[in-house]
């Protein structure tokens, strides 16, 4: 992300003319309409689920959930980020082909069809990391090359008939090592000069549980759980966002958004030390946990920063992002606790629905914000 922000400074001067300028956002745009598409279409999802009413209802959403919510939607904004440092036109394929596969998996046709466009993105995603290595040599770029390994390994395990319960260390892993290693990328010099080779450890370790997970529920739990909390705290205590969370305005926002997923992460590792969470309260306690709670969150931090390079257009400050922010987290707070572990229904359903409307007023927010204005041409 460092080589993102880098160019967006360097975007006004270095590309005069109007119509070089905005020519690469607009088409980094479209590509953004199939992750909205999956998004949409993962929070109805997510509504059937909770078993409340919802706008479409069809056997196959409840089915395709987890996959347009992690790959469809996060993912894509990924390779697109990606795709942006690489500064290569080809590497916008990987964002397509997950893109396309999102959308195959909500159409009429045999669900395998999406999976391995899925499948075919991932590896395309994989294939971006490696350009970016021959570039950098850097451990930021592997820890998230071995995070795309478990997305390549998720897609193919999802196509040859896994169920998602088992699926879900392995979209957790490739989301938290990537997310990890776009930090070290951003605080590599707070972190010290040993982090990366810390960081690619600590990835490795997580890597391996993931595998122990799906081989030994028991004892591969219990290793994911202990790795998972040992990336959280080592990566909380070495954040610059532990002392920019005193600032003020956008700087505060983003620490305070990045703390507060390394909450939720840290609470998913200990629900997997507890033992296997392929079912009921802590199951549903753990992917709200890391895709919700750490996920989202860090989305909320980052959009600031990533949007306006990836679309190339201005994304200014506002307060009222807050609320989406806030929102998340309480809405959160109510459904893993008194929900799943304190076993009340409605409180599940009424934090699920307040999860959706802090998401989807961020991505409102979001849009708002990107709309031209005059006042922003001058």
């Amino acid at each position: 992300m460092t080589d993102v922000a880098s160019r967006a400074a360097r975007t006004g001067a270095e590309e005069a003319p109007a119509r070089r300028r905005t020519t690469p956002g607009r088409r980094r745009a479209w590509l953004m309409l199939p992750a909205a598409v999956a998004m949409l279409a993962g929070l109805d999802a997510g509504l059937v689920l909770l078993g409340v009413p919802a706008p479409v209802r069809t056997d196959r959403l409840p089915v395709v959930h987890g996959m347009l919510m992690t790959l469809g939607f996060v993912g894509t904004l990924i390779c697109l980020e990606r795709a942006v440092a690489l500064r290569r036109r080809v590497a916008l394929v990987a964002p397509a082909l997950l893109g396309l596969g999102s959308v195959l998996l909500l159409a009429p046709i045999p669900i395998a069809v999406g999976q391995s466009v899925l499948l075919a993105g991932t590896v395309a995603m994989g294939a971006v990391y490696v350009p970016l290595w021959r570039r950098q040599r850097d451990d930021a770029v592997l820890v998230e090359a071995l995070g795309v390994v478990l997305a390549v390994g998720a897609a193919t395990l999802w196509l040859g008939g896994t169920s998602m319960p088992l699926l879900v260390p392995w979209l957790a892993g490739f989301l938290v090592l990537t997310i990890a290693g776009e930090r070290l990328e951003l605080a590599r010099l707070a972190m010290g000069p040993s982090a990366g080779r810390t960081l690619v450890v600590l990835a490795a370790a997580v890597l391996g549980a993931t595998v122990a997970a799906l081989l030994w529920p028991a004892a591969g739990s219990a290793l994911l759980g202990v790795a998972l909390l040992t990336l959280t705290l080592w990566l909380a205590r070495h954040d610059v966002a532990r002392r920019t969370v005193r600032d003020r305005g956008l700087t505060r926002f983003m620490a305070t958004s990045m703390l507060a997923g390394y909450v939720w992460l840290a609470v998913a590792g200990v629900v997997w030390l507890l033992g296997p969470a392929v079912s009921g309260p802590a199951y549903d306690a753990v992917i709200h946990a890391v895709f919700l709670g750490f996920t989202i969150s860090m989305v909320m931090a980052h959009a600031p920063v990533i949007m306006p390079a990836v679309l190339r257009r201005p994304l200014p400050w506002h307060p009222v992002l807050w609320l989406p922010l806030g929102l998340l987290h309480l809405s959160l707070a109510v459904r893993l606790y008194l929900g799943d572990a304190r076993g009340v229904h409605v409180a599940w359903q009424v934090g699920g629905v307040l999860n959706e409307v802090a998401l989807l007023a961020f991505a409102a927010l979001i849009v708002w914000s990107l709309r031209p204005t005059r006042r922003r041409a001058r």
